[in-house]
């Protein structure tokens, strides 16, 4: 039996528990695993100086494959985001984000089947970013012939046809090998004429290559968002800029019940690396509360992608069942978050593999 070696970074507030519970579940499916633990996030700065040692990028570039739980992202101020620091250092250009229904699961919507397939590497979020009154900034003021207001904070997005091309051509693939219908691209094309343009042109040369085997058409973000509250099952693969896929993830995810449902992926050339989309929750640590299960699916994906196929699918046939039957789950997959019957995360992640071992 193979054994995978796997880089594992458990994350920080809510982080360290969940990936706990999630070794313990993993373990339970016979796939064997030997695990590089590393640490990075909020947690290290004292230890490190810094919330991501280079031992972390080293372990990832070695094993190819990552697991990794939550880590907090501070707002406004602090150090920038370790989530996008791994991304952009490892070249993670793909962000692949399955948002589907499960019962058991409140929500508004049912039968929900969405994948938002996000570029990782570019837009608003590739950090060209320059503090008011900074040389810089009044250097781009400058430039812009009184478009931009004197004394204004920066953000530069840039969008290539190469970044462009790889992502589009990611979601095809996606599409065809996994027998979806249609790829939906979505930008600001009609305001952002040069960067979300381009994002466009690129994705209509990509669609040329895959006619006959995949539709393809093209929304606005904002006409798109009220789309998929109105009529969801109308849409399949969803590919899409950086900070567009941030944020339509999320309302994607709003529409089966949450980010505590919300698996995640980060695909490169090569490495891989595989995260729940919630953060780490920091008031909840240590208190064995929170729900398991976007990491659980999201190893569910680390399955799929090494070739464990089978135990994959038995792991998210466990996971629905526990879910449906609605006993052994954490308070907010309870009709009310009150609910006294509510269990930890620990004890769901039991019941996830006492449910594997019936099925």
């Amino acid at each position: 039996m193979t054994t995978h070696a796997i880089s594992l970074i458990p994350g920080d507030g809510t982080g360290p528990e969940i990936s706990a519970t999630v070794q313990k579940v993993l373990e339970a499916t016979g796939v064997k695993i030997a695990w590089d633990v590393v640490e990075a996030g909020a947690d290290v700065v004292e230890k490190y100086g810094t919330p991501l040692p280079d031992n972390v990028l080293v372990s990832i570039r070695k094993n190819r494959v990552a697991l990794k739980g939550p880590l907090t992202t501070p707002i406004g101020t602090g150090f920038r985001s370790v989530n996008v620091a791994l991304r952009k250092e490892l070249d993670l250009y793909a962000c692949l984000r399955p948002c589907k229904s499960y019962l058991g699961v409140r929500s508004r919507y049912s039968n929900i089947d969405l994948v938002v397939v996000r570029e990782n590497t570019e837009d608003l979020y590739a950090g060209v970013e320059y503090a008011p009154d900074s040389k810089e900034a009044n250097e781009i003021i400058g430039w812009s012939k009184g478009k931009i207001v004197p004394h204004a904070a920066i953000s530069i997005k840039p969008i290539s046809r190469a970044g462009s091309e790889r992502i589009m051509t990611y979601a095809f693939d996606y599409a065809v090998k996994n027998k979806r219908r249609k790829v939906t691209a979505v930008t600001k094309a009609n305001i952002m004429k040069f960067t979300d343009g381009l994002f466009f042109d690129t994705a209509r040369e990509v669609a040329k290559r895959y006619a006959g085997k995949v539709e393809y058409e093209e929304r606005l973000i904002d006409n798109m968002c009220m789309q998929l509250v109105q009529k969801p099952e109308l849409y399949d693969v969803i590919a899409l800029p950086n900070l567009y896929g941030d944020i339509l993830s999320d309302l994607c995810a709003g529409l089966i019940g949450g980010l505590g449902i919300a698996p995640g992926a980060n695909i490169g050339q090569g490495i891989s690396l595989f995260e729940p989309v919630h953060g780490s929750a920091p008031k909840y640590k240590g208190m064995n509360k929170v729900n398991p299960t976007a990491m659980l699916l999201s190893s569910v994906l680390m399955l799929e992608h090494i070739g464990e196929k089978t135990a994959a699918s038995k792991l998210e046939s466990a996971i629905a069942a526990v879910m449906a039957e609605g006993k052994n789950v954490t308070y907010d997959l309870k009709p009310r978050p009150d609910d006294p019957t509510a269990v930890g995360t620990r004890e769901m992640g039991d019941a996830i593999i006492q449910k594997m071992r019936s099925l």
